[in-house]
């Protein structure tokens, strides 16, 4: 039978069956970071999720086991409260977010007079009950979105579906920046909660982001819990798309890399990256990144008196603190180059960087939005 006569059966509308969540590591299955705390402005626990705040609210990020049970999850992003915010200053809050790139929301045909709804669907466990805010952000001419959700019972998982109407005013960047931002407010001062809400309504009105939004920073014994994040066009949710590890990880590994950095990950003697003596004194480090980078990472050594730069005819080593010059990277942000002026050896000779050991030591080479 024909395609199209499958599609004509009964009227039914076929469901596309390509990938559809907009979001990555929706089911917080990736934690390259681990433990992130003091996390203010860091990425930490699941990847490509960010906490924001300002009021010295504060907190620890990690990947936790608690989640819904019966649907598939084995991983949440939990916001354990380390540091109560003051919600009383101006311009104080605390968040946690997702940036989405343009180039990848093309689709959604914003700026224009059919611009796509987006349905989002997340599980969620707060410990307040009451109002809270979800928001979109259109990140190339600050518009705001945000829709109000209510938690019924504290520290119990709920389940919310809420659909945001399409952007027709501006189109999205069509480049690697930030497009939308999906945020979920934690808190908010009197600066983006004394307006009056516009549900699912695009505005750049700041007092109207976060009306109604309770202050999950009140108390050091507070935790946030996240899980199975899933945006999609439409107005309809489907059922979360659950992908494989691989694949997560993958998509993760864009805006964010690890090489021998995570504590425990391979031994005290780890090989990170390998190179050439281009003389007695001076030695590059060549690493190939899992894939292409968002743009050009800032690269973080981490731990680097326990590295070690060995010879790989003799085995000598230097074990001194290792001070890096240059750090290149490649143009299609491809690969990073170390520079070291390391101690002993010969012209031409083969070179390892290792741990030392020490299971902290290691490369970030972070490309986030």
């Amino acid at each position: 039978m024909p395609l199209s006569k499958i599609q004509d059966i009964g009227n039914q509308v076929i469901p596309n069956l390509g990938r559809r969540n907009l979001i990555i590591n929706g089911a917080m299955q990736v934690a390259q970071r681990g433990t992130v705390t003091s996390a203010a402005g860091k990425y930490g626990g699941a990847d490509r999720y960010q906490f924001a705040a300002a009021g010295g609210a504060n907190s620890t990020l990690s990947q936790d086991t608690d989640v819904p049970t019966g649907n598939g999850f084995s991983s949440s992003q939990k916001v354990d409260v380390t540091t109560a915010g003051n919600m009383s200053g101006s311009g104080h809050y605390a968040m946690i977010r997702q940036k989405i790139e343009g180039q990848n929301l093309q689709h959604l045909l914003y700026g224009t007079s059919s611009a796509k709804k987006l349905t989002l669907q997340f599980w969620v466990k707060s410990p307040k009950t009451g109002t809270h805010i979800v928001e979109l952000y259109h990140g190339d001419v600050n518009y705001f979105n945000s829709r109000q959700y209510t938690i019924a019972s504290a520290n119990t998982w709920q389940k919310v579906t809420l659909t945001f109407d399409g952007y027709q005013t501006t189109a999205l960047n069509n480049d690697n920046g930030i497009g939308i931002q999906l945020a979920w407010w934690l808190a908010a001062s009197a600066t983006y909660n004394s307006g009056t809400h516009s549900d699912n309504t695009w505005h750049n009105d700041a007092t109207k982001r976060a009306v109604g939004q309770v202050n999950v920073f009140d108390d050091t014994a507070n935790n946030f819990y996240l899980t199975g994040v899933q945006l999609e066009v439409g107005d309809t949710a489907s059922d979360f798309e659950h992908r494989s590890f691989a694949e997560e990880l993958s998509l993760c590994q864009r805006y964010f890399q690890q090489f021998a950095g995570e504590t425990g990950v391979g031994s005290a003697y780890t090989g990170i990256a390998v190179g050439h003596r281009s003389s007695g004194t001076r030695t590059f480090f060549f690493k190939q990144l899992s894939v292409e980078m968002r743009t050009p990472p800032t690269l973080t050594l981490s731990g680097t008196t326990g590295m070690r730069v060995a010879n790989m005819v003799s085995d000598a080593s230097a074990t001194s603190s290792l001070a890096f010059g240059n750090r290149e990277m490649g143009t299609v942000c491809g690969y990073f180059r170390l520079d070291h002026n390391s101690i002993g050896g010969s012209t031409g000779d083969g070179c390892r960087l290792d741990r030392n050991n020490n299971t902290n030591a290691g490369i970030e080479a972070d490309g986030e939005l």
